[in-house]
């Protein structure tokens, strides 16, 4: 936990220093998305924004996983990532509440106690950007930020531990 609270600072810290101001739109006053500090800031994002704070991230493993407060599926795996989350700290775990409502996601990540970032995709960008039509759906990157491995439906322990052991090494 302590290496994810320093990796958040430091992409606080560069984003600032460097004064970054990237964006979907191409406007430079509109902010770089930056990776959310707690579990439910869920702040807005397209695909151009994910894209973005992939390449943020790189240097550090990453699962997206893409859920809904009204997918069962989800709420059967996400005590699993859950765990996997806060077994692996080298591992940045984000996922993407698609097509839902605030007030869903907000109960979803209290109710499973998500103990990673999400970000709000009401309009199914990110999935679309990730090529894939139901939920839930995991992204496996590695630290160069290339995409390892993906599942699209519900993700079992078996397939977690071995893919995870892929891009943690």
């Amino acid at each position: 936990m302590h290496r994810r609270v320093l990796l958040l600072a430091s992409i606080a810290a560069a984003l600032i220093l460097c004064g970054c101001d990237r964006s979907s739109s191409g406007d430079p006053a509109t902010p770089a998305l930056a990776l959310p500090s707690t579990a439910d800031e869920l702040p807005t994002a397209d695909a151009d924004a994910f894209r973005g704070l992939l390449a943020d991230l790189q240097g550090t493993p990453v699962v997206v996983n893409l859920w809904a407060s009204w997918c069962e599926p989800c709420k059967r795996e996400m005590p699993m990532l859950s765990r996997a989350a806060s077994d692996h700290p080298d591992v940045q775990f984000l996922g993407v509440d698609t097509l839902d409502s605030r007030e869903g996601a907000e109960e979803f990540i209290a109710e499973y106690s998500v103990p990673f970032p999400s970000l709000f995709d009401p309009d199914a960008a990110i999935r679309t950007e990730l090529g894939s039509f139901g939920l839930p759906v995991t992204v496996f990157f590695d630290a160069e930020g290339n995409e390892v491995a993906k599942v699209d439906g519900e993700l079992g322990q078996s397939t977690l531990d071995e893919r995870l052991a892929e891009i943690a090494g």
